[in-house]
């Protein structure tokens, strides 16, 4: 009985001393903040906070209904070779501080981090350029070649987007070495806590619920558009919003879709604010474990057409191994499901992408 009773004292010790080492970990700015006081406030009102949590248009679960964490973590600990590389990625070079952009030039950088200029304009989506997408840099590493742009490279920038807070998005690094780059911050409810908590001013952040739209200039606008996905960079989950963006600049009509699962939201955008010029639509990191949240490659083809965009530029693939696929496998989908109906532009990291004037689709991805 005293051998059973010690046992279980060490038991309790062990687990109070690991539950102590976790939550000390979990203290580390990386992880950002919770929103609270007014963020919070906001929030609560919100129609698509419901029980606690911020909910999608449609049911989503995170982990598919044939789905489980067993097996996912079996998956984790198996991926297959391919899932990298077997060479550099290639890339080029654009001068960002000196682009010269009469139309909307988009500058793609790998997974779901690109540059906007358009005419004086400076625009950066969802950037991660510390070499990795996890709270550890050790983990989810960048493939080689694929970070051959660095924030020392940018100009000032005048609108940074956040689609939502996971760590492939919104990189902790990235961001402090930014902030003194870029004079206004465009994000989803709640998102603002984490930037509030590394040191950015909050009258440069702007959080949006869905459907919610600012004019940031006589010919610029944003409107915050739904998504499937869900939010979280610790245990808890969609305590922030994940969304998409309109973004209309001089003329033209942009579609930046962040993270989504495919559903009837895209067609409803389509509908509302379509037709749009180009999209740029998440390809790659999916699994049928977690299907709800990320588009197959067929998928985004058919978000494309929901959207009514005129080209589909994918993004979302080409530098982080987030899931069990071949590097290169969601590219060779989309191109297999692809029609001429919607033009398709594949540039190499770098390469510039310019509306009504320059789309490459070299396939570049072949080694």
């Amino acid at each position: 009985m005293k051998i059973l009773k010690k046992m279980i004292i060490w038991i309790v010790g062990i687990v109070i001393v690991l539950t102590i080492i976790v939550w000390g970990f979990m203290q580390q700015a990386v992880f950002g903040k919770y929103p609270e006081g007014s963020r919070l406030e906001r929030i609560l009102k919100s129609p698509n906070y419901k029980d606690g949590a911020f909910q999608n248009l449609s049911y989503t679960s995170v982990m598919s209904e044939n789905g489980s964490y067993l097996t996912l973590l079996k998956d984790y600990f198996n991926k297959p070779s391919n899932v990298e590389p077997p060479k550099e990625i290639p890339s080029i070079k654009t001068d960002l501080k000196n682009l010269q952009a009469d139309k909307p030039t988009i500058v793609w950088f790998g997974h779901s981090s690109y540059f906007i200029k358009s005419k004086e304009t400076t625009i950066l989506i969802d950037p991660v350029f510390s070499g990795s997408a996890s709270p550890v840099s050790f983990m989810v590493k960048a493939f080689k070649g694929a970070d051959a742009y660095q924030v020392e490279d940018f100009p000032e920038i005048d609108i940074l987007f956040l689609s939502h807070d996971h760590y492939d998005h919104l990189d902790y690094e990235t961001i402090l070495k930014l902030k003194p780059k870029v004079k206004k911050f465009y994000t989803s409810l709640g998102v603002g806590a984490h930037l509030e908590h590394w040191g950015v001013s909050a009258d440069k952040i702007v959080e949006f619920d869905w459907w919610e739209s600012v004019k940031v200039a006589d010919d610029i606008s944003i409107t915050a558009t739904p998504a499937r996905h869900f939010s979280g960079r610790g245990f808890t989950r969609a305590k922030s919003l994940w969304s998409s963006f309109v973004l209309k600049i001089h003329g033209y009509n942009l579609f930046l879709g962040g993270d989504s699962g495919y559903d009837t939201h895209f067609k409803t955008i389509g509908d509302k604010y379509g037709p749009f010029d180009i999209a740029m639509l998440e390809n790659g990191q999916y699994n049928l474990l977690w299907h709800h949240i990320h588009t197959l490659p067929e998928e985004t083809f058919l978000a494309a057409k929901d959207l009514k965009t005129k080209v589909l530029m994918p993004v979302h693939w080409a530098k982080f191994p987030l899931a069990n696929h071949a590097w290169n496998e969601p590219i060779k989908r989309l191109k297999a499901a692809a029609t001429d109906e919607i033009k398709l532009t594949t540039p190499m990291i770098g390469e510039p992408v310019v509306l009504d004037s320059l789309y490459p689709d070299k396939v570049w991805w072949e080694f």
